[in-house]
């Protein structure tokens, strides 16, 4: 059976939506009027509380505990989100997984388990959304602008996340006559635990630097990305990855 377009406030999920950018990105959403899922791996505080902020803002939200690249509690928490709100029109995959290392030391089952969540986690994402969504609707998936600066010690990173920008745009032809849109958004150097995590303060202001708005970015600044992308005003931007990151080459 064809889904039929939202006739009531649309419905949206966050994958990694505890913490950090998808967090943010429920949080702008719910501002939006969206009723939002959030997902979360297991910080179930960060997960409460990034409810009650949407709450906050006046929508309706729920928690969904779960591992991205597991297709059956993922399948169980997109069967709640049309369970509870009756359809789904966004899907805003943020989670993944960063740990930066040297090529030629890097450990083999970090990369394994790294590739799981960031490119594993996209395709299980994916998937679903591209058989649940709602015509009008919207995928954001989250790739990083490192595909392109190339930064020493990102090569684990970097290729998970290319292989994201490569699904974005392959999906994005492949749901033609959906009118369903799917996107990536590259952040740069952005302040965020999983990017600050690990770096001295002399890193953190080089990156700053290398910008030239002279800043790191904000989880604010990426959120603002996705609210039009997934918005009616952004619906004719498809198939693209937009790199959010101050200009920085």
């Amino acid at each position: 059976m064809t889904a039929q377009p939202a006739s009531g406030p649309r419905t949206a999920i966050v994958t990694g939506g505890s913490r950090g950018i998808g967090r943010q990105c429920a949080e702008r959403l719910a501002a939006d009027g969206l009723s939002v899922i959030v997902n979360y791996a297991g910080n179930e505080a960060e997960a409460n509380a990034a409810v009650a902020a949407a709450e906050a803002a006046g929508a309706k939200a729920v928690a969904v505990k779960g591992d991205v690249a597991d297709e059956i509690a993922m399948a169980a928490m997109f069967d709640q989100a049309e369970d509870t709100f009756g359809g789904l029109d966004v899907v805003v995959h943020s989670a993944g997984r960063m740990i930066l290392g040297p090529l030629v030391d890097y450990d083999l089952a970090v990369l394994d388990s790294l590739h799981r969540t960031n490119i594993r986690g996209t395709f299980v994402i994916n998937q679903l959304a591209a058989r649940r969504l709602r015509p009008g609707g919207s995928i954001v998936n989250f790739s990083t602008s490192v595909v392109g600066t190339s930064f020493p010690n990102y090569s684990a990173y970097a290729t998970s996340k290319a292989a994201v920008e490569a699904l974005s745009l392959i999906l994005a032809r492949e749901l033609r006559g959906r009118d369903i849109t799917v996107n990536a958004v590259a952040p740069g150097p952005t302040a965020t635990a999983l990017f600050l995590d690990g770096k001295d303060e002399e890193a953190i202001s080089r990156l700053a630097n290398a910008v030239p708005l002279e800043r790191l970015g904000t989880p604010a600044d990426i959120a603002e990305v996705v609210a039009f992308l997934t918005s009616p005003a952004g619906h004719w931007i498809n198939g693209q990855t937009i790199r959010a990151n101050g200009g920085l080459v």
